[in-house]
């Protein structure tokens, strides 16, 4: 029986497709949604996996998503971490606090309440697991600066890194991996204004989503 993997964020652009490569790379996609369950239903026929509803807003979606892969018979290899609210545009000094909270909440949050929970319910009782965050090229790295105009997506992201870090130092058993995509043909996408686009000097496929895909599926490899 193929091992199970989870995917936050399972319905969207990224989510999706990581869901289809891993089943062809034999596994189990846990397609896991929020909102959109039409969808991931879905994606999770089209690749012989499973919806789960797991809400990172949701102390309770959260325990309740855990106990269901906790107490299934089939091994749980690893997460995939690509949920996350599309970037609300606007300059530093007006980042509202519900932005805030909800990027926060689904970047990081969230996923620590669900990784610590998977950890020690799962992943712990083999000590082997996979862990794999998707965090952004608009983060900025020691060559380029962070992207401004998106404030609460970076400010999350990095505190999504942050939280990774501490994962991988506390579970060195784990493998812990990120990537960093940069403004991907998803439909994420839509959420940016063509003029924005255009003084970014961005193209819409900027980056294809199966270049990023095939990254992530190269990090799980054994």
């Amino acid at each position: 029986m193929p091992e199970r993997f989870l995917i936050t964020g399972g319905s969207g652009g990224i989510g999706s497709a990581v869901a289809r490569r891993l089943a062809g790379a034999g596994y189990r996609p846990l397609v896991g949604y929020a909102r959109n369950q039409a969808a991931a239903i879905d994606v999770a026929q089209s690749c012989g996996g499973v919806a789960l509803a797991i809400d990172l807003c949701r102390d309770d979606a959260i325990d309740a998503a855990i106990r269901c892969i906790a107490e299934g018979e089939i091994p749980l290899a690893g997460i995939v971490l690509a949920a996350s609210p599309p970037p609300v545009l606007g300059p530093f000094g007006r980042i509202e606090p519900a932005d805030m909270r909800l990027q926060w909440q689904v970047n990081v949050m969230g996923p620590q309440r669900l990784l610590a929970g998977l950890i020690k319910q799962c992943l712990r009782l083999r000590r082997s697991g996979i862990v794999v965050g998707v965090l952004s090229a608009a983060m900025g790295d020691a060559h380029r600066p962070a992207s401004a105009g998106m404030g609460a997506y970076v400010v999350a992201k990095h505190g999504l890194a942050g939280l990774l870090a501490v994962v991988a130092a506390e579970y060195p058993w784990l493998r812990v991996r990120t990537v960093r995509p940069g403004f991907t043909a998803t439909p994420m996408l839509t959420a940016f204004d063509s003029r924005f686009l255009a003084a970014q000097a961005i193209q819409t496929a900027d980056v294809a989503a199966d270049k990023i895909v095939a990254q992530i599926v190269e990090e799980v490899r054994p």
